[in-house]
């Protein structure tokens, strides 16, 4: 091998090893870099997230960008923690401040049914009553939209039969049934799923107090289960008024009423609730109906099933 060989032999592998060097280089400051962000990114989760010096290179950059999105970042999780908490703040006065003048207004116009009053006088003090009942009722569910929407109340949701969930709510809609002559029965069932039994009671409760306030006299409720491989529907099929085509997506939405039932008492939160709460269960709810034949407003709750094997 002739001196020129050797000279462009050395020349090469001094290349590879500079290029060998470079990439070593190049890795290590990449692995910095990405160590380095995934620090910032606990930081940001944890909430210890504070902004560094760097330098001017082009790595540095990168992390100097986001470094200032986190920063951002961590300013508006703190502003949204600091609302919600005024949120809930306002809520307890709402809930604390009308509680009492609600029950007394309630307790006064009771006693005053109570007295021999004039005509005139008893018809006044049953729309007091009435009007305060329906006052402690929107207050009530506006303060329970609001606690839901803004993430202050969580579910506590566990595996739970759902046999006693329709009992209990049968029970509570039997008597207001039977005023109207509404025949409202209860399906039994062996199904399961995983919920919040409370809320989900406050969201059956709902639709009860639908199919009954829109059934006209002599209809009938049916309350039924089934369970599918991920959901547990809950039926309530009633032979009511019944919901159009074009205002069955409209229903779930905040205070909205239907112009064919604004002659009834209500306003418009009971479905929407009922979403909500399904929805912070990862549930969800539909309706299916005929105008004029009736609806089936139904339920569906998880189910999982390594929560379920004990049910």
């Amino acid at each position: 091998m002739n001196s020129g060989n050797v000279l462009a032999f050395a020349i090469m592998m001094v290349v590879v090893f500079l290029f060998a060097v470079l990439l070593l280089l190049e890795r290590r400051s990449t692995k910095r870099m990405i160590k380095k962000l995934n620090e910032m990114l606990d930081c940001a989760i944890d909430g210890s997230f504070a902004e560094h010096t760097f330098d001017e290179s082009l790595l540095s950059a990168v992390e100097n960008r986001f470094s200032q999105y986190l920063a951002a970042f961590s300013v508006s999780a703190r502003n949204l923690a600091a609302e919600k908490e005024k949120v809930k703040e306002l809520l307890a006065d709402i809930s604390h401040q009308t509680k009492t003048p609600i029950a007394n207004i309630l307790l006064f116009s009771h006693l005053l049914e109570e007295q021999t009053l004039p005509e005139e006088s008893i018809t006044c003090v049953a729309a007091l009553r009435e009007q305060a009942e329906k006052l402690n009722f929107l207050i009530s569910a506006l303060v329970k939209l609001s606690r839901l929407e803004t993430g202050i109340f969580t579910f506590h949701s566990s595996p739970s039969a759902i046999a006693p969930l329709l009992e209990e709510a049968a029970k509570q809609f039997t008597p207001k049934a039977a005023q109207k002559e509404i025949l409202l029965v209860t399906n039994p069932t062996e199904a399961c799923a995983v919920f919040d039994y409370k809320w989900t009671m406050e969201a059956l409760c709902n639709l009860l107090d639908n199919a009954v306030k829109y059934t006209p006299a002599g209809g009938s409720i049916q309350l039924s289960a089934e369970e599918y491989d991920l959901f547990c529907r809950i039926d309530v099929a009633d032979t009511g008024i019944g919901v159009s085509e074009a205002e069955q997506a409209k229903v779930f939405s905040r205070f909205y009423r239907s112009p064919s039932v604004s002659e009834q008492d209500g306003v418009g939160i009971g479905l929407y609730l009922t979403r909500q709460i399904l929805s912070g269960q990862e549930g969800y709810v539909k309706v299916a109906s005929i105008p004029g034949g009736g609806s089936v407003f139904s339920m569906f709750l998880p189910r999982q099933a390594e929560l379920l094997q004990n049910c």
